[in-house]
């Protein structure tokens, strides 16, 4: 290797160095920064299951917060006018799913698009016989790979205010976020403590037997949403798992076993019995 490879490569090292040096200082600065009592007003008035976290969760969750209010970048669309109650309802919940899952806010998001209700998009669709077709749908919340969610704040405000019906388009949307982390929104996000192959056997399971009980008109835990596909299937899970933990646990206890083991969390203990 030649003396110019040499410097090139010692210069690129050094600048990778100085990102992450600035990166860690500046997320150390902005997590050790007061949290304002608007915001913890908002959460505590918006968010019932504020209230029930433990000391040391509140925390957490407050510093994640801190760290996605100063990374994300939210517009307010149709006229809708943006405030901090929007921003930290939002950000309150997407970082409940991040309370026990390292250090990293949603690396992949850039920014939170909020319309004021649901919203209608059209587009082209694949009908059951395999042609194309354009459709109107109306959406509550879309997850983008190319860094961007979209919400309505009709249902994000529904979502937050009742944390015990399985439907909250916020925790929805951000599993979206994590599963596509892999590279794929395909309901197989990175693992880190999970079994790749207890997690395949586990969802490809439940979601299988989901698809026969709604297929059936049999009564099931999960919204029939999830039976769309994995990656649908994972996100309603997601879902269920932290609003409706006991009864996710005591009709499909191996996913919940899975779910538990890749969030670090058992949100039975924010809901009573």
């Amino acid at each position: 290797m030649d003396t110019v490879s040499i410097i090139f490569l010692l210069i690129c090292a050094a600048g990778v160095c100085l990102f992450i040096y600035q990166t860690f200082w500046r997320e150390k600065l902005i997590r050790s920064r007061d949290f304002p009592e608007a915001w913890d007003h908002i959460l505590r008035s918006n968010l019932p299951v504020y209230s029930v976290l433990s000391a040391a969760q509140r925390d957490r969750l407050r510093e994640l917060i801190q760290l996605f209010m100063a990374e994300k970048d939210f517009y307010g669309c149709a006229g809708l006018e943006l405030n901090d109650e929007i921003r930290i309802t939002i950000a309150g919940q997407a970082c409940l799913l991040l309370l026990n899952q390292g250090k990293q806010v949603y690396p992949r998001l850039m920014s939170v698009l909020v319309y004021p209700a649901g919203f209608r998009v059209d587009r082209e669709t694949v009908l059951d016989n395999g042609t194309l077709a354009q459709q109107d749908h109306h959406l509550l919340g879309e997850s983008w790979s190319n860094g961007k969610v979209i919400l309505s704040w009709d249902d994000v405000e529904k979502g937050a205010a009742d944390f015990s019906d399985g439907h909250n388009v916020v925790l929805h949307e951000f599993a979206h976020q994590l599963d596509g982390l892999s590279g794929s929104t395909n309901g197989a996000p990175p693992l880190h403590h999970n079994s790749y192959q207890s997690w395949a056997r586990v969802l490809s399971e439940n979601f299988d037997d989901l698809r026969s009980r709604t297929f059936h008109g049999q009564t099931t835990v999960m919204d029939a949403y999830g039976t769309t596909n994995p990656a649908e299937f994972f996100a309603v899970a997601t879902e269920t798992f932290f609003e409706r933990p006991h009864a996710l646990h005591k009709r499909r206890p191996e996913l919940y076993a899975e779910l538990a083991d890749y969030y670090q969390l058992d949100p039975r203990q924010w809901h009573p019995h």
